[in-house]
């Protein structure tokens, strides 16, 4: 059995991933640039969308966060379209949905935008706002595509509003070292990378009486990183947080209750309405909590702080799935590709399909765009693009546990504010069954709105 992920491995995926972008809660930088057309040849594909200029706006996801990055990639494009011009402003994710929705509000959207399916499909896609992108679903597309990333890309009329790139995991982290200590080691299974729902509340317990006071935290402070709360909580014991059908919010099960109560019972895990998810990453690199409920491939390669892996104190980093008692974890996911704005300009709408249908599609350069994004391709047939990387081809292990992608729900802007509210009744002492069900009746308001 393997027993931990070496740090020759963690150092060697650092140099080769320390760019990867941060969590959907973490924000990077904005700036605008644009590339010329380089000289090679058009072909009849892009005739329609000829002498042509759009607008890509992207969120930092991985490597599309950067400039150099995207500008390599636009160039490709270039030599097999060079008479599409594209300009490319990045967004963060502080200020960049209200530098979309002010930009759809004065008619000035952009033409192109790559993000996930909550913003593309459930908030601009819902506004009818966007292109259908039906067309480029074909049935090659939908055979090669994991069903899963398919059905979280169309409305529930069938309408596709994403044509998706990559995607990831989200998981949880331990620090190995400090659980190797209390010898609570035994209640992980190092190879799968799981453990059972007691199996966690042992390790908490052992790291707790051995002396580490805050061993995880509830964080609540705001949305940053909540799809770490929402998972411990639904995998703990099988509960779910919508319907299969994504209609109605479903926090308010009896499992969902009994998980909420287990956590604030637990000694060592608290309720912490002054941090978000980007500071409970912090307190788990710097020491002052054991584990992290915010986590994923970004995180773990991430070297600003010391050696991809390690704590700031050198101690080891072990990404994990969530603990559940059925054996089969369900993470929350990332899926990122690309959306169109309908701007009215027909040219521009076949110019975006075809920088996608080339970007997201084209066998011969897909394997470059994931590759870029530092995340995991949504296309089987792309293959295992990080072979040659041992930290990469262990955190596909997560990929098995993707469970549903219930952010495409009406109403989910509210109801993630609802969430961290919930999250800080429950630590302010207001009864569960109370706190879930406050949440769950305002959330399912806004979605029936």
């Amino acid at each position: 059995m393997k027993n931990c992920i070496s740090r020759r491995s963690f150092l060697k995926a650092a140099g080769i991933l320390g760019a990867a972008g941060a969590l959907a809660a973490c924000g990077g930088s904005s700036a605008s640039t644009s590339t010329a057309a380089s000289t090679a040849g058009s072909t009849a594909a892009s005739a329609a969308a000829s002498s042509t200029s759009i607008k890509l706006w992207t969120y930092p996801i991985g490597g599309w966060g950067n400039d150099d990055t995207v500008q390599g990639l636009v160039s490709s494009f270039n030599a097999k379209y060079p008479d599409i011009k594209v300009t490319v402003e990045y967004l963060d994710y502080t200020n960049g949905d209200d530098q979309v929705n002010t930009a759809i509000e004065g008619g000035s959207a952009p033409d192109l935008i790559m993000e996930g399916p909550e913003r593309l499909v459930a908030n601009w896609g819902a506004k009818g706002v966007m292109a259908p992108l039906n067309d480029l679903w074909t049935d090659d597309a939908k055979k090669d595509i994991y069903e899963s990333v398919e059905s979280a890309c169309k409305d529930t009329a069938g309408n596709y509003y994403e044509y998706p790139l990559c995607m990831t995991a989200h998981c949880m982290a331990v620090n190995m070292t400090k659980v190797k200590e209390v010898g609570a080691d035994q209640y992980i299974d190092t190879d799968k990378h799981t453990w059972s729902t007691d199996g966690f509340l042992k390790t908490v317990d052992a790291l707790y009486n051995g002396g580490y006071e805050n061993v995880a935290a509830i964080y609540c402070a705001g949305q940053g990183g909540d799809q770490g709360t929402r998972a411990i909580i639904n995998n703990m014991y099988g509960g779910t947080f919508t319907d299969a059908a994504h209609t109605k919010y479903t926090a308010d099960s009896a499992e969902n209750i009994k998980a909420i109560q287990t956590l604030h019972d637990t000694k060592g895990i608290n309720f912490d309405a002054s941090i978000a998810g980007g500071d409970e990453i912090t307190l788990f690199r710097n020491g002052t909590l054991q584990m992290a409920f915010c986590w994923n491939i970004a995180q773990q390669a991430n070297s600003d702080n010391n050696a991809a892996g390690l704590t700031n104190d050198g101690d080891e980093i072990f990404p994990m799935a969530f603990p559940t008692d059925s054996g089969d974890p369900k993470l929350c996911g990332g899926i990122w590709g690309f959306g169109i704005f309908d701007n009215g300009d027909e040219a521009k709408i076949e110019a975006a399909r075809t920088f996608i249908d080339f970007i997201a599609a084209d066998p011969d350069q897909v394997k470059d765009s994931v590759l870029a994004s530092t995340y995991f391709p949504v296309r089987t047939s792309v293959g295992d693009i990080y072979a040659d990387n041992e930290i990469m081809s262990e955190y596909s292990k997560f990929m098995a546990y993707l469970g549903d992608y219930y952010q495409i729900t009406p109403g989910w802007a509210t109801a993630r504010t609802e969430w961290w509210n919930m999250l800080q009744r429950v630590g302010s002492g207001e009864d569960v069954e109370t706190a879930v069900k406050t949440f769950v009746d305002n959330a399912n308001a806004a979605a029936q709105a």
